[in-house]
């Protein structure tokens, strides 16, 4: 049994499963690493994932009881862990975070920004404060930890960025027009971070893309359909975006720029760009049916200026399960 394969079935006391995939091991990851969304979702899988002895981990959310939950787990898998309280759309707190990582460790290994809020609705029905908080916390905030990693791991001689991409950063889809055009600017954001950093040979800046996840963000979201939002099909749970994540991390060099996790991510793309009047057809019925729960529910701005308190999603703030797969 190799050491990645061991690692694949680490379990916390409380039931966390940590380990990177299957031809991964410990001395392939980063060291010290900063994750953003960290208190559910893609980020806490991620973390979950980098949580082993020796591993460092700061892990930044707005919701403080949601961070302490997720740093416990890590705790009890080996990872010595710091929790950053934060709004990462504020650029001075998201210096002072990697700041405080440097002083503690000397040094920034990598960052995933998987921090993100959703709103639901038609363009013009979005209040103007909603659309522009989704922009403030999906884009402008990536761009707060990517310019605070990006000059340390300049500074240093190496290091990964990581950007939480989506397959809506290359398709669109009605009634998520804030969110949609956050995931474009990300894309063009990590490309010109690509170019930028090209003189800086070990230092990397790498995306992730993938397409729906079965992840609190959507009964979080904001509201103004009268309906709240699922992942539509192809769901997947967060750990499989996060295996891609951490293979990313592990051999940033080598791995592409944009690595999709979800097997119709390409095939939503080619609709997308090679016919574009069908596509446009059939993706207002089909998110209809796919992409919102028949649920009813009143208008809502949900956790989109304030974090949910919650350590795990319960009662209506917790998704709807469905059967999950692996990504192909």
């Amino acid at each position: 049994m190799t050491s990645a394969d061991r690692r694949t079935r680490t379990t916390s006391a409380t039931g966390a499963v940590s380990g990177a995939p299957v031809g991964v091991g410990d001395d392939d990851l980063p060291r010290v690493v900063l994750v953003t969304g960290a208190s559910s979702g893609i980020g806490r899988a991620t973390a979950l994932r980098l949580a082993r002895p020796g591993g460092v981990l700061a892990l930044a959310a707005r919701g403080e009881e949601g961070l302490a939950a997720v740093a416990a787990q890590c705790r009890e898998l080996g990872a010595r862990v710091s929790t950053h309280a934060l709004d990462v759309g504020d650029d001075a707190a998201v210096e002072a975070c990697v700041a405080d990582v440097v002083r503690r460790e000397g040094r920034l290994d990598a960052a995933v920004t998987s921090a993100a809020v959703v709103a639901y609705g038609d363009f013009t029905e979005v209040p103007a404060e909603v659309f522009d908080r989704v922009l403030r916390t999906d884009v402008l905030g990536t761009a707060n930890v990517a310019r605070h990693a990006l000059r340390r791991f300049r500074e240093q001689g190496d290091g990964t960025l990581l950007i939480m991409g989506s397959v809506l950063g290359q398709i669109s889809a009605p009634w998520m027009s804030a969110y949609t055009t956050s995931k474009w600017a990300l894309r063009g954001l990590a490309r010109a971070l690509v170019i930028e950093n090209r003189p800086h040979r070990d230092v990397h800046v790498r995306v992730v893309s993938p397409g729906g996840v079965e992840t609190p963000v959507y009964r979080r979201a904001a509201t103004y359909l009268g309906r709240h939002g699922k992942p539509p099909f192809p769901v997947y749970a967060p750990e499989t975006v996060a295996d891609r994540v951490v293979r990313v991390l592990a051999k940033p060099a080598s791995a592409r720029r944009d690595t999709r996790a979800g097997w119709a991510n390409p095939v939503m793309v080619a609709g997308f760009t090679l016919l574009p009047g069908v596509y446009d057809a059939l993706v207002r019925p089909g998110l209809s049916v796919f992409g919102l729960d028949f649920r009813r529910v009143a208008d809502t701005t949900g956790h989109v200026f304030t974090p949910s308190e919650r350590a795990e999603p319960r009662g209506e703030d917790a998704p709807v399960r469905r059967r999950t797969r692996a990504a192909r």
